[in-house]
């Protein structure tokens, strides 16, 4: 059998991670990586990416802690001072306090840094542009900026991209295509600000459970409210 490339997939532990590693997998051997930075979830989200590497086989993992992002703050996933918004007011235009400032720039370089050295071709990220709370980096335009770059700032050699494949899908098409490819959906947690039970009530309880609402099953997790 032919030798697959080997890809990285950054994988926080939710839905669209969740998504993007069964993409990934189809074509590449994956390589997981997982970002603490001091969110609220941090130790759920751990947990969930353990499970989804599990449950993949995966051998290839990498933990990295950038926990000056919560010395940094201005996000309310890092900042518990600062409320986590339940409006479910989603897509009106405003970033919300959960953005936390140019975190995918960070989470990026250290997937490209670690590229470099195990002879990985892409990194994959599950950022959507259709059903999102609006984050500037996680925008088309961004991640083309981006690969500009990874080709300025790598070796000469190097052939490195970042993969969005989710990028064009609305939740709901999301859930559809994690069901289509047997995703351990039910391994995966999105709740912005609980550990045990997800709150169904922040932005992103409110986007996942839409997805699969309109996707017509059941979310397989349980919620508070």
């Amino acid at each position: 059998m032919m030798k697959k490339d080997m890809s990285i997939v950054l994988v926080s532990g939710g839905l669209d991670s969740c998504v993007t590693a069964a993409i990934a997998a189809q074509q590449y051997e994956i390589a997981l990586l997982h970002v603490n930075y001091g969110q609220r979830t941090e130790g759920r989200e751990l947990t969930a990416f353990f499970a989804i590497a599990d449950n993949y086989g995966v051998a290839r993992r990498l933990i990295v802690d950038i926990g000056y992002l919560l010395q940094i703050g201005g996000s309310s996933l890092t900042d518990r001072n600062i409320p986590v918004p339940e409006s479910g007011r989603i897509g009106g235009g405003e970033i919300p306090s959960t953005y936390v400032p140019f975190r995918n720039t960070h989470l990026i370089a250290v997937a490209v840094s670690w590229a470099e050295v195990i002879g990985a071709k892409k990194v994959f990220i599950g950022a959507t542009e259709v059903d999102s709370s609006g984050y500037p980096d996680c925008r088309r335009d961004y991640f083309d900026a981006y690969n500009k770059l990874i080709r300025l700032g790598t070796r000469p050699e190097t052939d490195i991209s970042i993969e969005t494949p989710l990028i064009d899908l609305s939740k709901e098409e999301v859930v559809r295509r994690g069901l289509e490819l047997k995703a351990p959906l039910h391994l995966t947690w999105s709740c912005y600000k609980n550990e045990d039970v997800a709150c169904g009530r922040c932005d992103s309880c409110i986007l996942r459970l839409k997805g699969f609402r309109l996707a017509g099953v059941s979310d397989p997790i349980s919620y508070a409210s």
